[in-house]
């Protein structure tokens, strides 16, 4: 690993390791263990990783390994159901107890010091603010890399089933575990599958060849997208940053699936007044782990230093930093969002996107959205590998896709902070989703995603309903010359499931209707421009 990456921090301690501890969870089933451990004397603080993935690659290498050899001795176990681990895997309801159960076996070790931290992605962070729901008095700092909190959120964006991407994690979650040929061969197989897995019908039963069979949480998930069903109870565990004293490192991507659940647990860190910092990179899911890794390791290195160690040496002075797309630069702020007000883009009946609101007089705008021929996904934020931005012309050739584009910009523009569209819209069915995405069209007429959003309409919504679909947060400079685009359309597919257009629920559905989708005016794009000066 070390060979592999540039950047990384120089070794300072030989290491050794003592595999396959036993653990007892809450419930009294083994939880193998892994004990990675500098062979200097004195005492080192304690880095808890708790993964359903397996202990093997990457995760011995990218935790165990590294930060073993900066002083730590790290505890990586696999979570109850997983990587030799007894009992079943619940995708929530375990973690926090187990977690619990795990700190109090620590306290029995001769070797814990009682400083403790824990570290670690994707859902190796929701095990961490699981703990963090009723944190233990040793627990001192907490590295939250791309992760989440609110498995429904994940599941359910703006009221779609995010279909591929459930589909990736339940791959991952159900084989990573069984070590790198199992993973490979259903990474494969789903490769495979997805086309067809997405198209037939119903879906519910539709996706079990792209991952072999039934996978009980997916059904679960897929079968109740009400947040306030029964089903959850217990899933969100984002309240704990609510009264959170721990310090706590929150690391995202521009185009990480789990971006707007990051900056949430930002946010209530802040107003719960708890010591926080945000990195957000150009990465996706996957690519903060692998391209952004120095930067990632790095940085959590810092804060598991400053807080474990209490060296503040290589501690940036700013709370938040991200990485400003279309310049590729860092930019250091004292805060997130930096734009609390926003600028609006109108958009006009010949496609063009305007300051000024055209007539109320103005004829809507429509397309036709056939979920039969579903308007395809390109590019944006996927769990998978696949590129997170791409070139939109093929897109935006459809005639189900409505672009509105400014002209030229006479200077260049930096927004930081959140996109929204706010529309009006109608349907002849009453059944449809609405997908708005901003793009850079650059002077040869590329057009680059830079961040999207989709939103389920209610059929009881009055006619035409005034809607705002959040499209995520983004910091990015349009370059002059360049232009700004709006992309509306009735879907993704299949990042997102197709909605139906008959009103059957999405797991179950065995028809398919089209709508007609009217946009109405003024419809608006809210950019958060960086010269306050400019915002209205």
């Amino acid at each position: 690993m070390r060979r592999s990456m540039r950047g990384l921090p120089p070794k300072l301690h030989d290491i050794a390791y003592d595999p396959g501890l036993v653990v007892p969870a809450a419930d009294g089933s083994p939880l193998l263990t892994d004990h990675y451990f500098p062979l200097d004397g004195g005492d080192f603080p304690t880095l808890l990783v708790r993964s359903p993935y397996g202990r093997g690659f990457p995760w011995a290498p990218m935790y165990g390994v590294l930060l073993a050899e900066q002083g730590f001795h790290v505890v990586l176990q696999s979570c109850r159901g997983t990587g030799g681990s007894g009992g079943d895997f619940h995708l929530w309801r375990n973690e926090a107890a187990d977690g619990r159960a795990t700190v109090a076996w620590l306290r029995q070790q001769p070797w814990f010091s009682g400083v403790l931290g824990t570290i670690g992605p994707s859902y190796l962070g929701y095990v961490q603010w699981a703990l963090a729901m009723d944190p233990p008095p040793e627990l001192r700092a907490m590295v939250v890399q791309i992760g989440m909190h609110d498995p429904h959120g994940f599941f359910h964006a703006g009221g779609t089933f995010s279909l591929e991407n459930a589909l990736v994690v339940a791959m991952g979650l159900t084989t990573q575990h069984q070590g790198v040929p199992s993973f490979l061969r259903a990474t494969l197989r789903l490769q495979r599958h997805l086309r067809r897995a997405a198209a037939d019908l119903p879906l519910v039963e539709a996706y079990r060849p792209a991952l072999g069979g039934p996978v009980p949480f997916l059904d679960g998930a897929m079968a109740h997208p009400d947040a306030g069903d029964i089903h959850w109870d217990g899933a969100d565990v984002g309240s704990a940053a609510d009264g959170l004293i721990v310090p706590t490192a929150l690391i995202g991507g521009w185009h990480d699936v789990n971006l707007d659940q990051t900056l949430q647990q930002y946010e209530r860190l802040r107003r719960a007044g708890c010591d926080t910092a945000l990195l957000v990179g150009p990465w996706s899911h996957q690519s903060a782990l692998q391209q952004g890794w120095p930067e990632v390791f790095t940085e959590s290195l810092a804060w598991l230093r400053a807080h474990l160690y209490d060296d503040l040496s290589a501690l940036r002075p700013t709370r938040v930093r991200v990485q400003v797309g279309g310049r590729g630069a860092w930019q250091d702020l004292p805060d997130w969002p930096p734009v609390l007000r926003g600028r609006r883009w109108y958009i006009d009946t010949d496609g063009a996107l305007t300051h000024r609101a055209p007539e109320d007089t103005s004829e809507p705008l429509s397309f036709r959205y056939d979920p039969a021929d579903p308007t395809p996904s390109l590019g944006g934020a996927l769990a998978g590998g696949k590129a997170a931005q791409a070139d939109n012309r093929p897109l935006e050739a459809r005639k189900d896709v409505l672009t509105f584009t400014t002209a030229p910009l006479p200077d260049p523009v930096t927004i930081l902070g959140p996109v929204r569209a706010i529309l009006r819209i109608s349907t002849d069915t009453g059944h449809a989703d609405v997908f708005a995405r901003l793009c850079d069209v650059d002077p040869r007429n590329r057009s680059t995603n830079v961040c999207d959003g989709i939103r389920r309409l209610q059929p009881d919504e009055e006619d035409p309903a005034t809607v705002t679909v959040a499209m995520s947060s983004t910091a990015y400079r349009f370059p002059a010359g360049h232009r700004i685009r709006l992309q509306i359309s009735g879907g993704a597919h299949p990042r997102f499931a197709r909605n139906a257009g008959t009103g059957e629920p999405t797991a179950t559905a065995t028809r398919l209707a089209p709508v007609r989708i009217s946009l109405h005016h003024p419809s608006v794009i809210v950019l958060p421009i960086a010269d306050e000066a400019a915002a209205d």
